[in-house]
């Protein structure tokens, strides 16, 4: 019995010792944040002075000096900006018409990086269910055609079908150029049915044979495929769009130091770019606001975590994560020491549930602070996954991750849509993202644990 009594008052030491003064003040940052946080104020000012903020625009680098401005005043210790190369991509205009005797015309939006028509391209169109079934085909039947990609993205709360809808947009005009298509059509890779057809990046052809490349809105998808249903159908697509040459963006980066800014970094992540036909409210507007203010109710503090907080706005994330591939590279020698990274980019909708990439050691041992996101309605998920895209070369570089996964129900109706504009953000959801990041970047600042898997052990000879 005494024993077994020890035992459990040295638990509850450790317990005690581990928690400290450190869940209270997590506390006070969540309660503070959830009666009213800076988030939705931040996203207001962010796309109404700045609005759309195409990678490499002029709007764009109105956006970095907001970004850069707007860290100053919130009382971050430091900020800085590290650039970031780019291809200028630009849109000048994009019409598309069906002609012929049912002529009428559709909504339409060039992918990004798709190169321009030339004036005026008018080709018979050929209908394709799935990129599969473009992959699948080994003649000459679309030469000189216009590809079609009817496939149908499904809608769920974690935005499962974007993957197979995005990849049809990346790869389906490389596919089609390679089988002889003078264009390529997709439906849009979103789940509402509104009239706005959503863009987003395309890949180039491997063999520099670029064609140009739309997506229609779903129901002017759904407008074509009756009309083929009926017989063939001819499409003009008129798409002034393409390159001229480069642009400097900027990562922009705030930093909250540490009291011992050799325990290391807590990164906290978002895009600051944005397509250029809404606003980029809730892509990615709402995940600036939402870090941009949780690193000020850290700021605000009278004391410092143990460990530094970076909060990055990356750059052109929406054209190739190219910031978050310059911020890594930039900053190899000290990813060793960035001990977890997280990222803002699902939209505005509640948070749900936190999954991380960690060590499995460690999962026990944050659970105490993981119960100060529990009030938030914020569940625990280990089940696999992975971490924001701007995150992903932190991951590759071995830097432990952490996703709060957010409702994305209805993400996907606005999703690089010219209806991505403020009015799609509910201010109290942005509190209760503003509340979990700020708790959760101040538990693992301000602690030592080590989330960082331990690397395989060599195999044996």
């Amino acid at each position: 019995m005494r024993a077994g009594l020890t035992v459990l008052l040295t638990l509850l030491g450790a317990s005690a010792a581990l928690a400290g003064p450190r869940i209270p003040i997590a506390e006070r940052l969540r309660d503070e944040a959830l009666a009213g946080s800076q988030g939705h104020a931040l996203i207001e000012s962010l796309t109404t002075e700045v609005g759309p903020r195409l990678a490499g625009s002029e709007a764009d680098a109105r956006a970095v000096a907001w970004a850069e401005a707007t860290l100053r005043r919130l009382g971050y210790d430091r900020v800085w900006k590290e650039p970031v190369r780019i291809p200028r991509w630009v849109r000048r205009h994009e019409r598309a018409r069906i002609v012929g005797a049912h002529g009428q015309p559709l909504m339409v939006t060039a992918l990004g990086h798709s190169v321009g028509t030339g004036g005026a391209l008018r080709a018979e169109v050929v209908r394709l269910p799935d990129l599969e079934a473009l992959r699948a085909i080994d003649d000459d039947r679309l030469a000189g055609r216009i590809v079609f990609l009817d496939q149908r993205m499904e809608r769920h709360r974690d935005g499962a079908g974007y993957g197979r809808a995005a990849e049809g947009r990346a790869q389906g005009p490389r596919e089609a150029a390679a089988r002889g298509a003078r264009a390529f059509l997709m439906r849009s890779a979103g789940t509402d049915s509104h009239r706005f057809p959503h863009t987003g990046n395309t890949y180039r052809a491997e063999d520099g044979r670029d064609i140009p490349a739309a997506a229609l809105s779903n129901p002017d998808a759904d407008q074509l495929a009756r009309l083929l249903r009926r017989g063939p159908v001819e499409v003009e697509l008129d798409l002034d769009v393409g390159f001229e040459g480069e642009a400097e963006s900027w990562n922009v980066i705030g930093e909250i130091t540490g009291t011992r800014p050799q325990a290391g970094i807590v990164l906290l992540g978002a895009h600051l770019d944005s397509w250029d036909l809404g606003t980029g409210a809730v892509d990615d507007g709402a995940g600036i606001g939402i870090t941009f203010a949780a690193g000020a109710a850290i700021a605000a503090l009278d004391t410092r975590p143990q460990r530094s907080i970076r909060v990055v706005a990356f750059a052109a994330e929406e054209v190739g994560l190219l910031g978050a591939k310059a911020y890594a590279h930039d900053n190899a020698d000290l990813l060793p020491g960035h001990v977890f990274a997280i990222e803002s980019d699902f939209g505005a909708g509640r948070i749900h549930a936190f999954r991380a990439g960690i060590a499995d050691a460690a999962w026990d041992s944050l659970q105490p602070w993981l119960a100060v996101l529990a009030p938030l309605g914020i569940e625990i998920d280990r089940s696999p996954g992975g971490p924001g895209p701007d995150i992903l070369p932190l991951q590759q570089a071995g830097v432990p991750w952490g996703a709060l996964r957010q409702d994305g129900t209805d993400y996907f109706d606005y999703h690089h849509t010219a209806d991505d504009t403020l009015d799609k953000i509910d201010p109290a959801a942005i509190d209760q993202q503003v509340a979990a990041y700020a708790a959760l970047a101040w538990l693992i600042a301000d602690g030592e644990l080590e989330l960082r898997p331990a690397p395989p052990a060599p195999p044996r000879r």
